[in-house]
């Protein structure tokens, strides 16, 4: 029930719903009842137990309780029976029961209409809240983290919330508050009876005790297994043209059969079990009916009992009413379990704390001024070395150039100077300051990131461009896009700059795309420039208009260029060689290539043949 709770904590104004929730149900339920009370008058007129002599007896004072109310009705049924006869009595009652069932279905109404605002208010406060947790992730969390788990997640597990337990709201709370205010009418009527009937409803309570167990380890199964297909069904969509030109498609296909089949299984499962909890609640409802009928009637019979045939008919009216909010209960109890699986699944990621986070007053970085230093930096992915005692200083206006084979830690050791991840040893400084006592969006803010895999978005080219950046003007975005030689292709579209790109920019070519990035960069205006292999991936047209562009971004900035093709910095000012995690080598291009036996030189000689 906590999970339960804390879900509905998401509502906005729970402390103002509930109560509304509650006093509207409880009417609903007061008025429903009285409906039942109806059935004694209704009787004793139909069986002619109304004596036609009997005296109303004063008119009773008002008091806010069942005795006045039953008290009131009483003197004015009589009074009806008495002045006007039986015929305008039963009248009386009849009018009585359509202004009751109006009024509790007003209620009842006005109850499931605040169930409602505290559905849309709670799924949409909480799809917000994972989805801006996942956001503050570090990058190595989405390395290790399955992405079709997490878009199910967001997707699946939240509609599965909405369906399983914001849906059974009206259920969990509203049939239990029926039961206890039905219950308090039927001692009323037979506190013997009652007592009686409260003995045996445990039968009912533990069988579907049992149903719901087995259905929470079932749903968690079924959760787990839907985030795998999703997983699939992502990374079989992305990689498409693998698929095809290696033939893979049997391989896949059984992939996602042996998934699917699973979810099938254990859907079943949850079915089975599921629907065996209405046919089983109802049909130990009439065996709890027919012990009570058995034991009512033999009180109804016996002289010395209070309960007469009118008052038991109305006692087993009343008990009805009971019967269905509880299946309502127990069903709703049954149909929670899966979505409290996936509450449970969504908190997870909720209740998952940042590995890169901002410490308690972080400073503010208002300019970068000086350098940015590494001091014996070392870093490790999952105990595997990667960086190893690291010293570098990257002074303002600088071009420093990262080179070496792959895996040698080039890319890692770019990463850490946004912060996308912590060393775990030795530290990174920014004017003599380490990156962890500055604010992260700040620190960012001064920097602009260039990936050999353009990332865009399906959108506009404008909105691209102009990414992250509020109130862009037209003539900036268009600047930027000169600048980066994007402008003369970005015309030739059939929208010019509000052209839509497609997913991922899949409507342009890799050239234009990696313009389109450069051009997001220098629209950002960066003090800090990282490009990581930016022209890698391209042909040699693009590749020249490419680094045209790059030349104009850099110019008059600090860089840290990541490169595979060494021809693009033989100018930088310093350039770093790495291999297996350290560096071995430094220097400006020709001082490295005169080195005979030196790394930079074999890597020279390896492209130039």
């Amino acid at each position: 029930m906590r999970t339960f709770f804390r879900v509905l904590r998401y509502a906005d104004k729970l402390k103002i719903y509930l109560p509304q929730f509650v006093i509207f149900t409880l009417l609903s339920i007061l008025f429903s009842a009285f409906n039942i009370a109806m059935v004694t008058p209704l009787l004793e007129v139909l069986f002619d137990q109304v004596a036609a002599e009997a005296l109303p007896g004063e008119k009773p004072s008002f008091s806010l309780s069942l005795d006045f109310i039953r008290s009131a009705f009483q003197y004015y049924f009589v009074t009806i029976v008495i002045n006007h006869g039986k015929i305008r009595a039963l009248m009386f009652v009849c009018v009585m029961i359509i202004i009751s069932v109006f009024i509790t279905n007003l209620f009842r109404y006005l109850a499931v209409m605040i169930i409602a605002k505290m559905r849309n208010d709670v799924i949409k406060n909480l799809r917000m809240d994972i989805f801006g947790n996942v956001t503050l992730m570090h990058i190595g969390y989405f390395g290790t983290e399955r992405k079709g788990d997490m878009i199910s997640r967001i997707t699946n597990d939240i509609y599965e919330i909405e369906v399983s337990i914001l849906n059974g709201l009206k259920g969990l709370f509203q049939e239990p508050l029926t039961m206890v205010v039905f219950f308090v009418f039927l001692f009323i009527i037979s506190p013997q009876l009652t007592l009686f009937t409260l003995l045996i409803l445990p039968l009912l309570g533990g069988a579907m005790a049992e149903i719901i167990k087995r259905l929470k380890r079932q749903a968690k199964f079924s959760q787990e297994s839907l985030g795998r297909i999703v997983n699939i069904l992502d990374e079989t969509l992305g990689g498409m043209r693998v698929i095809k030109a290696f033939n893979a498609r049997p391989y896949v296909m059984k992939k996602i059969d042996d998934e699917t089949d699973f979810y099938r299984r254990k859907n079943l499962s949850i079915a089975y079990k599921n629907q065996l909890s209405s046919p089983l609640s109802e049909f130990l409802g009439v065996i709890i009916v027919s012990v009570i009928l058995y034991f009512g009637g033999t009180l109804v019979l016996d002289k010395e009992s209070t309960l007469n045939a009118s008052q038991f008919i109305t006692f087993l009216a009343a008990f009805a009413m009971i019967i269905s909010p509880a299946k309502a209960f127990s069903n709703g109890l049954s149909q929670a379990q899966k979505g409290i699986v996936s509450a449970n699944r969504i908190f997870q990621v909720i209740d998952q704390k940042p590995a890169i986070r901002n410490k308690e007053n972080a400073q503010h970085l208002e300019a970068f001024r000086d350098n940015i230093q590494l001091v014996d930096v070392s870093f490790a992915y999952e105990d595997k070395p990667v960086l190893s005692h690291i010293d570098l200083m990257i002074e303002k206006g600088k071009t420093i150039a990262l080179v070496g084979p792959s895996g040698a830690g080039k890319s890692t050791l770019a990463d850490l100077i946004p912060r996308f991840y912590d060393p775990g040893g030795g530290s990174v400084l920014l004017d003599g300051i380490p990156l962890t006592d500055y604010d992260i969006e700040s620190l960012r803010a001064q920097m602009g990131i260039v990936t050999q895999e353009s990332i865009l978005f399906n959108d506009t080219i404008f909105n691209n461009i102009a990414f992250g950046i509020k109130d862009a003007q037209e003539e900036e975005v268009i600047r930027a896009a000169k600048i980066a030689n994007a402008h003369n292709f970005i015309m030739e579209t059939e929208q010019g700059y509000q052209t839509n790109i497609g997913e991922r920019g899949s409507k342009l070519s890799g050239g234009q795309r990696q313009r389109l990035s450069i051009a997001r960069a220098i629209m950002k205006n960066p003090a800090i420039l990282i490009l990581d292999e930016a022209t890698s991936a391209l042909d040699s047209e693009s590749e020249q208009l490419v680094q045209d562009a790059l030349t104009n971004l850099m110019a008059n900035r600090t860089s840290v260029v990541i490169a595979h093709r060494l021809s693009t910095i033989q100018h930088a000012d310093e350039i770093i060689v790495l291999q297996d995690g350290k560096i071995v080598e430094r220097g400006t291009h020709q001082e490295l290539v005169m080195k005979s036996d030196g790394m930079y030189r074999k890597l020279s000689a390896l492209q130039n043949t």
